[in-house]
């Protein structure tokens, strides 16, 4: 109890900070006799305030590489030098370096084939690194993608890519898989190859195909019994992807079936006439609804009766803004609309009857 309420005490500290402002915390806390933790806090909030009012580089730097400041504790002024971004980078998380690799480019903080650049270049790919960030295989596919494309989603920022950064965050994407904690259940996970399979997933820089090919990656990599399937309304061929497929691997087995219009009840259809237990079919499409195919519900229904399994129906519309399912009651049906990495949680939760 006694770690729980200090705890609050230095909570109390930076909600002040944040809300009042430097000033009404000195006067709070100045005269106080203030327990170790505040005393801490209190030290950390004193350095953040020098630094926002610092304008000597050699001072910022210092600084960060004393108390490990973050690139949000700095101003605006401080990340136009060279310096205290190299100053930063020496600690910076890897999720951070991610996100910041086009304002590293941008500002030309490295130079290619330079010792920093190497040294950048080793994080970035290291295993412990990649392990100790917990980052998600799709989200260092959205980053490097980013970075790739040499520009920001509005076209306002360009730089451009290194090709060693890009190969390292390649090493990393394959690192990351093991990051991603299986459920232990069976997957079949469609891939609609249709005509309307050629879009950019929205908020990133990931065409849907590619996009299509590392969700389906996750989870074979991840999941002891995984099969992946391309189809469209002329047929289904099953994929042959093992845990040492490409991306670029994985983009060209989902090609070869002819682009046609969309059947998203096939894959369940196919599970259903091969008597295939399945837990969770994870449909990818971008049209899911074609008017002209038969009920996704009723398919699902019918592979439960046939094979006795409580089988469960995702359908992600990966660019689509509105969709509906028909039958809403069924606990065991999802719609997403849009793709993210907030989809693996909530297909994963559903896998596990969470929600």
């Amino acid at each position: 109890m006694i770690s729980l309420f200090i705890s609050i005490l230095a909570i109390a500290v930076l909600s002040k900070y944040v809300t009042k402002g430097w000033v009404e915390v000195q006067r709070a806390y100045n005269d106080k006799e203030n327990s170790e933790e505040v005393a801490k806090v209190l030290a950390y909030l004193e350095v953040v305030e020098k630094v926002k009012h610092s304008y000597d580089e050699t001072e910022v730097v210092a600084l960060i590489e004393e108390h490990k400041l973050e690139r949000e504790m700095l101003l605006t002024d401080h990340l136009k030098s060279k310096q205290v971004w190299h100053a930063l980078l020496k600690e910076m998380p890897l999720q951070s370096i991610v996100k910041a690799l086009g304002k590293i480019a941008v500002n030309k903080v490295l130079e290619p084939e330079s010792p920093e650049t190497r040294a950048l270049c080793d994080r970035i790919q290291s295993d412990t690194e990649v392990r100790k960030s917990k980052l998600h295989p799709f989200s260092l596919l959205v980053a490097t993608e980013k970075y790739k494309k040499g520009q920001g989603y509005q076209g306002k920022t360009k730089w451009k890519p290194d090709s060693d950064i890009l190969k390292a965050l390649d090493s990393a994407f394959y690192k990351s898989f093991l990051n991603v904690n299986p459920v232990g259940k069976r997957f079949v996970v469609a891939v609609d190859v249709s005509s309307s399979m050629s879009r950019i997933l929205k908020g990133t820089s990931i065409i849907t195909p590619v996009a299509a090919a590392a969700v389906a990656m996750c989870f074979v990599r991840t999941e002891a019994d995984t099969q992946v399937l391309a189809y469209s309304e002329s047929g289904l061929i099953p994929c042959s992807f093992s845990a040492d497929t490409s991306l670029s691997d994985a983009v060209g087995e989902l090609v070869k079936v002819p682009a046609k219009s969309t059947d998203c009840t096939l894959p369940v259809t196919w599970a259903t006439e091969n008597k295939e237990a399945v837990d969770v079919f994870i449909v990818l499409t971008n049209n899911a609804f074609w008017p002209f195919c038969s009920s996704p519900v009723e398919s699902l229904r019918k592979h439960r009766q046939t094979t006795g399994s409580t089988s469960k129906l995702v359908i992600c519309d990966l660019t689509a803004s509105a969709s509906t399912m028909e039958d809403i009651d069924d606990r065991g049906l999802m719609n997403l609309c849009g793709f993210d990495l907030g989809a693996f949680s909530l297909i994963h939760n559903l896998a596990l009857d969470l929600i």
